[in-house]
């Protein structure tokens, strides 16, 4: 038996890493809450990186959601029996990373957990004939909304699409659904990267520790494959078990999402975006009767699989139970509640197929199962008895066909240096807070008159010193690096070289893609072939 698996045997099945924590207080909580702020990251790598430097596993933290790694944004996370002066420590070596805010409490954060968040986008090169044009379609926006898709980042950008191999996990066609996750992708030779090497050369020599080798870290899914194949060669069900939850069953809500999505754009096409129609599903009001139950968070809507080795051992994902989401009662609307006027289209609903959903009694229904059946899956009946692979085990869910962005604004602006920042980060509060009562300590310092100048002198640059916060695409040192770059009305705005840019600010419950909002804005396309045209 090798050392780490002697070490997992000893830890047996605590859901957390709490070596060093045996003489915790007992008046502290046994969750570090905190605040992560991050670049270029997201939020799983980040984690990562944080495990790392503390010497614990990743399943110690908890977080409510994961956050996009192209963006700059904060959210909130606790980490099980760690001491606050430990993580802020380690603001010194992190690079696009700060830790902060921190308090302890009683109960950890899990997935699903999570009632929206906050975006703010900014859209450069914005060139239109007049802005009014931009005027009425901001405006648009924050009246109708938008239909509310799961975005490209449900479906992945590669050759693959995710949906694909959940198509497949759902077949039970094991060996496939594997040879998919390795086998090298279109487009891959002309990349020549470290990936499609590794790739290339798993196809070529079925050579598992050469190809780990060659492999990045970050791709979990297929080292996980790897070293489960090494272990159970010929094993292919137990190689996609290796996943992580959380990833593998990514796969398979892919495929609902990919349902939802062309039952959606049915839904609009046959009955527009204005008016509720009968046999549309809506959720309940009031002292409405009728009641279906609809289910769980669609990010766990499976039910536990009793199925052996779950794989823990990867230490990817916390082994704590997932939360039950909000349960929802939906009906099926009827000439009556069309007559009174009860229901608008706001209030219509589609299902993510599962076995405790039920599908709208007009012709939208037909989508899912047409769709299933082209890809040789019968939506009521499981093509084997492997649970958290099986569409009939898991519960399903309803999602709102159309949403309106929450506190909704937007603004024009111009700049010319298309390097600076039009819009301030978390960091960049923080930073001119910071500032701000830097300016007040000097203020003090200096006023008094039987102080030498020096003094105050080396005051300031030992304050500045402080406040110094580096990361990878943002430097807030002093006074003229904190401050916005400076941006006036468009108005009158004709200079040479000056741009226009549209800033958003918009507020999205969970699960809905701000991607979606601007496509809407924008009237573009989001399949992936359009944005390749784009690169």
């Amino acid at each position: 038996m090798g050392r780490n698996s002697k070490k997992r045997k000893e830890r047996g099945d605590n859901p957390f890493d709490s070596r060093g924590s045996e003489n915790w207080p007992e008046q502290l909580g046994k969750f570090l809450r905190f605040h992560l702020y991050k670049e270029n990251k997201d939020t799983q790598e980040a984690l990562g990186l944080i495990s790392k430097m503390l010497g614990i596993l990743p399943r110690s933290f908890g977080f409510a959601g994961t956050k996009d790694k192209r963006s700059v944004s904060t959210q909130r996370v606790t980490v099980f029996k760690q001491r606050a002066s430990k993580l802020a420590a380690l603001n010194k070596r992190l690079i696009g990373i700060r830790l902060g805010d921190f308090c302890y409490v009683k109960e950890g954060l899990l997935l699903g957990q999570l009632l929206g968040n906050r975006f703010t986008i900014t859209l450069r090169g914005v060139v239109v004939d007049s802005e009014d044009v931009i005027k009425a379609s901001a405006n648009s926006l924050g009246r109708n909304g938008f239909i509310n898709y799961f975005g490209l980042q449900r479906f992945g950008s590669g050759s693959v699409p995710t949906h694909l191999v959940g198509a497949t996990l759902l077949r039970g066609e094991w060996k496939s659904a594997v040879k998919m996750i390795l086998d090298p992708r279109e487009g891959d030779i002309l990349l020549l990267n470290e990936i499609s090497k590794a790739r290339e050369y798993y196809k070529e020599t079925d050579d598992i520790d050469g190809t780990l080798r060659k492999l990045p870290r970050h791709l979990v899914a297929e080292r996980a494959i790897l070293q489960c194949l090494k272990k159970c060669p010929g094993n292919y069900l137990q190689a996609l078990k290796a996943i992580p939850r959380t990833l593998r069953m990514m796969y398979v809500h892919s495929y609902q999402s990919f349902l939802w999505n062309h039952a959606a754009s049915a839904r609009v096409q046959k009955h527009g975006t204005e008016h509720v129609v009968v046999g549309d599903l809506v959720f309940c009001k009031g002292d409405d009767t009728e009641k279906e139950l609809g289910c769980v968070n669609p990010e766990f809507e499976y039910e536990s699989s009793n199925d052996a080795d779950d794989s823990s051992h990867l230490d990817e994902v916390p082994e704590t139970d997932h939360p039950d989401g909000r349960h929802n009662l939906v009906k099926t609307v009827t000439a009556e509640d069309i007559n009174s006027g009860k229901y608008t289209i706001d209030d219509v609903v589609l299902p993510l197929p599962g076995s405790r959903v039920i599908y709208p009694m007009n012709d939208v229904a037909e989508v899912y199962h047409h769709l299933a059946e082209k890809d040789g899956i019968n939506l009521t009946e499981s093509l084997h008895n492997v649970k958290e692979f099986s569409i009939t085990s898991m519960t399903g869910n309803y999602r709102r066909v159309f949403q309106k962005p929450m506190d909704f604004e937007w603004e024009l602006l111009t700049y010319i240096d298309g390097n600076k920042p039009l819009a301030e980060t978390d960091l960049d509060k923080i930073a001119k807070d910071k500032l701000a009562n830097i300016v007040k300590e000097e203020e003090a310092v200096c006023g008094n008159k039987k102080k030498d100048p020096s003094d105050c002198m080396k005051q300031s640059e030992s304050l500045s010193k402080d406040i110094k916060l580096s990361t990878e695409n943002n430097e807030a040192a002093c006074a003229k690096e904190v401050k916005q770059p400076h941006v006036e009305s468009v108005c009158g705005a004709d200079s040479q070289g000056k741009q226009m840019a549209l800033k958003l600010g918009l507020t999205l419950p969970s699960s809905c893609y701000a991607t979606m909002a601007i496509r809407e804005l924008l009237k573009t396309s989001t399949s992936v072939a359009f944005h390749k045209t784009l690169n």
